[in-house]
């Protein structure tokens, strides 16, 4: 059998299918190890066509190994990662590495075996052997030890067998020789999520009428039995998930699958509690923070047919359903979904591949959809699905704009506005919670000196240090490469000791609010804070428990969340991600505004948000208070279609980088003169707009340098192409490397 076969760590330029011959049974989509190269190393590889071998086989290798077909890539995702290829010019093993689940090609499975240990013999038996003499009987302490435990139990596991006084594994082995005792052992589904099972809810779900129209539009959707798509705008706090929910039910009952993606770890918490009380032991959850062995047998269990929904952050689009009937992409316009790794996929591109392939429909789901997708939604490419009002007469909060520069005038330094601080105590003299918002971690962005001007920097990065205090003096951490010092004493530059602390971070502001407001307990919710497996879980559930007054935190308590207790949201500081050198720096704050005031007042209680700024006037800060995103939308959709920016054309980065300044710069350039030498010659037909080389937004990142070209264009095939000749001939430069990026983040 001739097998065409991809490496899985090919480079760019040579990423093709490779012939090789096979004796043995493999199958398209079978995973295997061949030689690969003239040193004929061992190369990990997937099959993705057979045929009749040539008439001569001479030079053609053959298949060393076949690996176990519990891991065998269906049609499906074989299509997927020629799709995830091409769209977004990876290599076909990177789309591999996307699909399979960790652990899959390990040297050795990644399973957890569970031991119980049996009594073999009557209990009449047992009881003789306790009180017989000599050899006839057991003289171990040990054994007599692990005998009458299980004589009372019958059966026990063995770490709880091991956990009695005085027995070893040396004894159970023992007891095992003389067929006293019997081992079994089987594999233990690893998922920390099994306890969300128990408590079953069986409730009907009841909609709102306004809420019941827009289940009827999804579900005609549904129904049509075509590939579809659809948007569902609804305002914070309008029951969105209640529709999901109730179209889930309807799609599980047809036999159907479903995939819920969520943009955040610590939403999932939340979701999956709601969605395991209802659904039970046939959901699944994958994410980023669970262990190798708890994604792998997650996948396991997906593909043995046990699951018919799964939720969870952006990789969990990939997981191996058959006959899906629904993709929801809840928070559709978060910036989670889009991969800054290679592959540079976005989940909402993966999804309608998905959804064309099982003829399923794509919901997207958002109080504030990015400005791309409603504006599909108004032309038609998507179904607009609106819910404008708030579910049970809920009120939107009342927000109230507070300039900080008048704070600063009137004597108040502190990241604390007076109006803030009242509104506070309100809280907590009413027994209510509030949760603060602060997009910076750690406790003061920076510290400068006063003499000279200096600002303490990272030596790997383009970036200042932020200062994190502790109990032994704190330290200076980079966050982009994780680089640490100690807290300098002096000034590198001109040894004054003159050195202030600037801005604020969560850390400090957790300390402010300890000294303003000491009988109100703050629970701290950040990267520095929830490094543990299960920490967001952990520190939601306290919350809701009411254990704590104030959660503080950084994006993770913006969005998503339902707390029936919180009556007050506070942003400590609203023009964090507005001034940037970005266009969607206008869209990411209008819409995180929006998000974290929507967490007030949901319940029955009215609900009050207090923003504080140095831009009171801000136009995009005034409508996000106003929680009027449609009038946002049409200064922001103007604005852009003037500039020609997405949705009116496609972005691409293409980003070079070295060691050395100089290298990195030379090669840049080299690449804009090529680029535009090829727009002039083959490539004339496509509108192209190439802008640069310039330096990147973070110039200098872990010790590297990153120069950028920026190209405005039509992503069709074609264009594609040229970006993808652009890469093959970069492969040759030694010192260098080029990224693409298609339509990225920020620019």
């Amino acid at each position: 059998m001739l097998c065409k076969v991809y490496i899985l760590d090919a480079p760019y330029h040579i990423d093709r299918p490779f012939d090789y011959l096979s004796e043995g049974e493999v199958h398209v989509g079978s995973l295997v190890r061949v030689p690969f190269g003239k040193a004929d190393r061992l190369r990990y590889g997937v099959v993705t066509e057979l045929s009749a071998p040539p008439e001569s086989t001479d030079g053609i290798k053959s298949i060393r190994t076949v690996l176990t077909e519990k891991y065998e890539l269906s049609p499906e995702m074989l299509k997927l990662c020629s799709f995830m290829k091409e769209y977004t010019l990876c290599t076909f093993g990177e789309a591999v590495r996307c699909v399979l689940p960790p652990g899959a090609l390990a040297e050795t499975p990644n399973v957890k075996l569970r031991r119980t240990c049996n009594l073999l013999i009557t209990r009449e038996a047992a009881a003789t052997l306790m009180v017989a003499t000599g050899r006839a009987g057991i003289r171990s302490e040990g054994q007599r030890e692990i005998i009458r435990f299980l004589m009372d139990k019958g059966s026990a596991d063995s770490e709880l067998i091991r956990c009695l006084p005085g027995v070893s594994s040396a004894h159970i082995k023992a007891l095992s020789d003389k067929k006293i005792i019997e081992i079994s052992s089987f594999e233990e589904i690893r998922n920390p999520y099994a306890e969300y099972a128990k408590e079953r809810d069986t409730s009907e779900i009841v909609l709102s009428e306004e809420q019941l129209g827009a289940y009827n539009t999804a579900e005609g959707l549904y129904l049509d039995d075509k590939a579809r798509a659809a948007l569902l705008y609804g305002v914070t706090g309008s029951g969105k998930t209640k529709v999901i929910m109730r179209l889930i039910d309807r799609v599980l009952e047809d036999k159907k699958t479903v995939i819920m993606l969520v943009p955040e770890i610590s939403l999932t918490p939340q979701t999956v509690s709601i969605f395991c009380r209802r659904y039970g032991e046939r959901v699944a959850v994958i994410h980023s923070s669970l262990s190798k062995g708890e994604r792998l047998d997650a996948w396991r269990r997906i593909r043995r047919g046990e699951v018919d929904l799964v939720i969870g952050t952006r990789s969990a689009i990939f997981a191996p359903l058959e006959n899906i009937g629904l993709i929801v992409i809840d928070e559709e316009h978060e910036h989670t979904y889009k991969s800054e790794s290679d592959p540079k996929y976005h989940a909402r591109d993966v999804a309608a591949f998905r959804c064309a392939e099982h003829s399923a429909l794509m919901l997207l789901a958002s109080a504030t959809p990015s400005l791309e997708s409603f504006y599909k939604a108004e032309s038609g490419s998507y179904t607009l699905i609106p819910l404008r009002r708030r579910y049970g007469g809920a009120k939107l909060p009342t927000a109230y704009i507070v300039d900080m520069r008048e704070e600063m005038r009137l004597g108040n330094s502190t990241p604390i506005s007076d109006r803030l601080l009242s509104s506070l105590r309100e809280v907590y003299e009413n027994e209510e919670q509030a949760i603060i918002f602060l997009n910076r971690r750690g406790y003061s962005s920076e510290i400068s000196c006063k003499s000279c001007g200096q600002v303490v920097t990272c030596p790997r990065c383009s970036v200042s240090l932020t200062y994190h205090s502790n109990d032994r003096g704190g330290k200076m951490l980079c966050h982009l490469c994780g680089y640490t010092e100690r807290v300098p004493r002096t000034c590198s530059g001109c040894g004054s000791e003159k050195l202030s602390f600037l801005g604020f971070g969560t850390q400090k502001l957790e300390g402010e609010l300890g000294r303003f407001l000491p009988d109100m307990t703050v629970m701290r919710m950040d990267a520095d804070t929830t490094q543990g497996k299960l920490a967001y879980d952990k520190m939601l559930e306290d919350f809701r428990a009411l254990k704590a007054d104030i959660l503080l935190g950084t994006q993770m308590v913006a969005k998503g969340h339902d707390f029936p207790k919180v009556t007050l949201v506070g942003v400590a500081l609203a023009d964090t991600s507005l001034f940037v050198s970005d266009f969607r720096a206008s869209e990411r704050t209008f819409s995180l505004l929006c998000q974290v005031i929507g967490r007030a007042g949901r319940a029955s209680e009215n609900g009050i948000a207090v923003i504080q700024t140095y831009a009171p006037h801000n136009e995009v800060i005034r409508l996000a208070c106003a929680q009027d995103y449609d009038r946002f939308y049409e200064g922001e959709i103007a604005l852009r279609r003037e500039l020609s920016y997405p949705p009116f054309c496609d972005m691409v980065a293409l980003t070079v980088t070295a060691d050395g300044e100089e290298t990195a710069r030379h090669y840049a350039g080299e690449l804009s003169e090529k680029m535009i030498k090829k727009l002039e010659g083959e490539y004339s037909d496509l509108p192209f707009v190439v802008f640069g080389p310039f330096e990147a937004q973070v110039y200098k990142l872990n010790e590297k340098y990153r120069m950028r070209v920026v190209v405005k264009c039509k992503l069709t095939k074609r264009s594609r192409r040229l970006f993808h000749e652009m890469l093959c001939e970069f492969s040759s430069v030694r010192d260098a490397t080029l990224s693409i990026d298609l339509n990225p983040l920020t620019v």
